[in-house]
C-alpha cells in the first residue's frame, strides 16, 4: 500500500475512534479530581480540551501541578480501563 493511502487510512481510523468519545472528561482527570489544566466544561456539561490540536506536542499539567504527556486515547486505554458509560468500552484496540 502506498504511504499516502496508508496515512489517509490511519487518519480516518483515528477520526472514527475519536468520534466515540462522550466528552465526559474521565480520561482527563474528572473522576480522580486532578484535571488537566486544558480541560474546559461547556454549558451542556461536556468536557473539551482547549488546546486539543497541540495536546501531544507539549508537556501538560494538572490542577495539582503534576506534569504529564498527553497520549492518544487508544494508547491511554491500553493501560487504563475505560470508565463506566465510556464510548470506548470494548474498542480500545
Amino acid at each position: 500500500m502506498d504511504s499516502v493511502l496508508y496515512a489517509e487510512k490511519q487518519k480516518q481510523k483515528s477520526e472514527e475512534h475519536e468520534a466515540l468519545c462522550h466528552h465526559c472528561g474521565s480520561c482527563c482527570g474528572v473522576v480522580d479530581g486532578d484535571l488537566c489544566l486544558n480541560l474546559v466544561k461547556s454549558a451542556d456539561n461536556k468536557y473539551f480540551c482547549k488546546d486539543y490540536a497541540n495536546r501531544s506536542n507539549q508537556q501538560q499539567k494538572t490542577v495539582s501541578g503534576k506534569n504529564f504527556s498527553c497520549v492518544p486515547i487508544r494508547d491511554y486505554l491500553r493501560y487504563n480501563p475505560p470508565y463506566a458509560n465510556c464510548g470506548y468500552i470494548g474498542r480500545a484496540k
